[in-house]
């Protein structure tokens, strides 16, 4: 007999639901058909299957251990990076963590060989035993908002189901404000925004801004204003509203105002001479500031704003263009 006590995050979900996530190699026909037999019992009495877990719930599997192993997928067992990365944490409470992403780090994994910063976050949690490694088989930590890889910047995580749950929503109605600090080319005499429709080309996996909607463009809508200028160059601060695929980045190239280091949407010659005298080779775009509303659901974070400080190199730039 195996029991599981439904924790915090296993809570608010259907019976079936985490016995499907715990038996990954069960039909479920097999599973409805142990609820029948009462072979697996819920606080000690027959279950349809149906029924909404509460915390501290008890779950009783009355099968052999050989039986629950055989349903079980170990090929897709927790594997943790070998290499702790030293998280740079901006905040953590027992919801969430925010995390200030270095340039050069996917937020999560584009194949499955890459180690991002979602695999971190689990290591992390596991390493500073906020959740138990067999926890993670019924519920996994993750990013809730994604940076490019050469993105910088504030990364929300929830830790928690109702952590992962609050920040996921709050993100699609774009309930949270998000700030980025940028270095463009070109004058910036004052604040003002981009609005159209982002069409992708998969095949270069970059994006242009039209007018005009289309059957598979996305709406974007992105403010900006000017911090400081030196005549040549602009520091920028980005009010991002809606969130798509290198939105700020195209945006501001279309409008004649390109990233400083962009590969992909900058000006070649700027990018060079950067390059050599800063050594620098990616977009210098950072997401330094997260605003939630008062109302917010989760009371920690209502009305706070939090700001992840700039990377060495930016500072670098910023100082050396006398920005």
């Amino acid at each position: 007999m195996k029991e599981i006590i439904v924790n915090r995050n296993e809570a608010g979900q259907r019976l079936d639901k985490l016995l499907g996530k715990y038996l990954n190699q069960a039909p479920k026909s097999f599973i409805y058909k142990m609820l029948r037999k009462k072979n697996i019992k819920l606080n000690d009495k027959k279950a349809q299957g149906n029924e909404i877990l509460k915390e501290k719930d008890s779950v009783k599997l009355f099968l052999s251990e050989e039986t629950i192993s055989s349903f079980q997928n170990h090929s897709q067992k927790l594997s943790l990076p070998d290499k702790k990365a030293e998280l740079d944490i901006v905040y953590q409470d027992k919801d969430v963590i925010f995390v200030n992403k270095p340039a050069g780090m996917l937020s999560q994994k584009a194949e499955a060989a890459d180690i991002s910063l979602n695999e971190h976050l689990l290591s992390y949690v596991v390493k500073q035993n906020i959740l138990k490694e067999e926890e993670l088989r019924n519920f996994r930590p993750s990013v809730c908002n994604r940076l490019d890889r050469n993105t910088s910047g504030l990364v929300l995580c929830g830790i928690s189901l109702q952590g992962l749950q609050e920040l996921s929503e709050a993100l699609r109605e774009r309930s949270v404000q998000k700030y980025y600090l940028t270095i463009v080319k070109g004058v910036v005499e004052k604040a003002g925004k981009v609005e159209g429709y982002l069409l992708k080309d998969e095949h270069t996996n970059s994006v242009v801004l039209k007018k005009e909607k289309s059957e598979s463009s996305s709406y974007v809508l992105t403010e900006y204003e000017p911090v400081s200028s030196n005549g040549s160059y602009t520091l920028l601060k980005v009010h991002l509203i809606t969130g798509k695929t290198h939105q700020i980045r195209a945006c501001l190239s279309q409008i004649g105002f390109p990233i400083l280091g962009d590969g992909k949407y900058g000006d070649v010659l700027v990018n060079q001479e950067m390059k050599k005298e800063y050594s620098l080779k990616f977009q210098l775009l950072h997401s330094y500031q997260v605003v939630f509303p008062n109302d917010f659901s989760l009371k920690a974070l209502a009305g706070k704003t939090f700001t992840a400080p700039l990377p060495i190199q930016f500072l670098k730039m910023k100082n050396g263009l006398k920005l």
